[in-house]
């Protein structure tokens, strides 16, 4: 059967601040949420970001390639802030009249914000079934795929100003961690530009930006692996950052793994003890001389005794503490196997959620458009209204007109022109009797409808 890979491209997210999430955290007890903070919103975010990509705080830093920038992450974003935005800054500063106005230290204003100073990406090919047996050699070459992997992101998202980048192959699989600030140019209102995360990544874009990605990866595999390997089929939700290590038992058991880890330390230790003191009862056992009354009885002291007792229960608490230990492992690799599965049914769940919040948001947007012409056809039934009334007053005038020179002032020349306008069809019959009969009075049908139902309502009530 042909082998197939998995591909992720993570984006750093803060679904923990929305309003979904922040309601969660409000009613659970703890007022906390299990949804991800990976985004890089403060120098701080930023500065964790540095001792984790970097390995500051361990000893394996051999496994960890930095392929572009420095050992100091901070100061390679502080950079690319001075590169991209400091011409802005001055512009800007240029134009305004007030100091107070005027920004000193970019970086700094953006830290102060509620948006991301920069953003991460982790991209990794394989999962950890297929790297499991696969030796160093084989592993660090990832790092020619993942060069390519940088230059395409460069080609696509050309706007993502990339700062540091780091390859760990200290994990179940080697992965790339890229830190770069997100810039919007021809801003038209502040600087003229940028950073602007929300404005590069959106969901349409991302999609489009890991399904490139995903091929060109597959491609360079390829290439440098000198084999024809196929991509497992693309898993729903997978542009979203759900990291195992935000639940709550993974952290908890991690912790009981690296004290047990500590313990483990300490066995080795007194194993290298037990094996001088082993020494020492071999000896013991070679002097032991028979007893005079049967060979088969050996003489030994109540010291030599008493050490052999010690030695013996150093052995089964090294040996209990080992077993913990190893039993601790077994466990926490089936639990990273069901969270790992039970990452992949949320990201499923998640994007099946965002299926509905692009659908409703289609709908709301069908529902603006509809109530736009809904106001619309309401105001132009208000101008009809309003061009209807004035026709009335000017039809009750005609008509008071008509009705006063042809029934008091017996004008002949109006009662010529009234027949003439009935003949024609210009008047109706209602028309021509309000003219031509002094016992009407001029009133437009609608009003005289009107003031009979009310005429009849007022009735009703007596």
């Amino acid at each position: 059967m042909e082998q197939e890979l998995a591909y992720s491209f993570h984006l750093g997210s803060d679904k923990n601040k929305s309003k979904l999430a922040k309601k969660v955290a409000k009613e659970n007890v703890s007022g906390t949420t299990s949804l991800s903070n990976n985004a890089i919103q403060t120098a701080k975010d930023l500065s964790d970001v540095n001792k984790h990509n970097l390995r500051d705080y361990d000893n394996q830093v051999e496994l960890i390639r930095t392929i572009y920038g420095t050992s100091d992450i901070v100061n390679d974003v502080k950079q690319v802030y001075l590169d991209e935005f400091e011409q802005a800054r001055l512009e800007y500063n240029s134009k305004q009249t007030r100091e107070d106005r005027k920004i000193e230290d970019y970086f700094k204003k953006v830290c102060e914000s509620q948006n991301d100073i920069a953003c991460e990406i982790i991209i990794e090919l394989g999962d950890m079934d297929f790297w499991n047996n696969k030796n160093e050699r084989y592993r660090f070459k990832m790092i020619d795929v993942y060069n390519e992997q940088v230059q395409e992101l460069v080609k696509i998202v050309p706007d993502l100003k990339i700062a540091n980048i780091t390859i760990h192959f200290d994990k179940t699989s080697p992965h790339m961690h890229i830190v770069g600030v997100p810039v919007t140019p021809n801003c038209t209102r502040g600087m003229k530009k940028q950073v602007g995360k929300s404005k590069l990544f959106t969901k349409t874009s991302l999609t489009e930006i890991q399904d490139r990605m995903r091929n060109a990866c597959i491609k360079s595999y390829n290439k440098f692996y000198e084999v024809n390997t196929r991509l497992k089929q693309k898993q729903k939700g997978r542009n979203q950052d759900i990291n195992v290590k935000d639940m709550g038992d993974y952290r908890q058991i991690k912790k009981q793994l690296e004290q047990k880890e500590k313990k483990l330390a300490e066995a080795n230790n007194q194993t290298k003890e037990l094996d001088n003191t082993s020494k020492d009862i071999d000896k013991i056992l070679d002097n032991l001389k028979p007893t005079k009354l049967n060979k088969n009885n050996m003489v030994i002291s109540n010291e030599d005794v008493q050490k052999i007792k010690n030695y013996t229960n150093e052995v089964k608490d090294i040996t209990q503490t080992v077993r913990s230990v190893n039993d601790l492992n077994m466990a926490i690799k089936d639990f990273e196997h069901s969270a790992f599965e039970i990452e992949k049914e949320n990201r499923s769940l998640k994007y099946e959620i965002e299926l509905k919040d692009t659908e409703i948001d289609s709908l709301k947007g069908e529902l603006s458009t509809k109530d736009k012409i809904i106001g619309k056809l309401q105001a132009e039934k208000e101008k009809l209204k309003q061009e209807l009334h004035k026709f009335k007053n000017f039809w009750h005038s005609i008509m008071s007109h008509f009705h006063k020179r042809i029934c008091y002032d017996k004008d002949n020349n109006y009662k010529i022109v009234s027949d003439d306008l009935y003949k024609n069809g210009i008047f109706d019959s209602n028309d021509n009797e309000i003219a031509n009969n002094i016992y009407r009075k001029v009133t437009i049908p609608d009003e005289k409808k009107q003031n009979k139902t009310k005429k009849k309502n007022n009735d009703t009530r007596f």
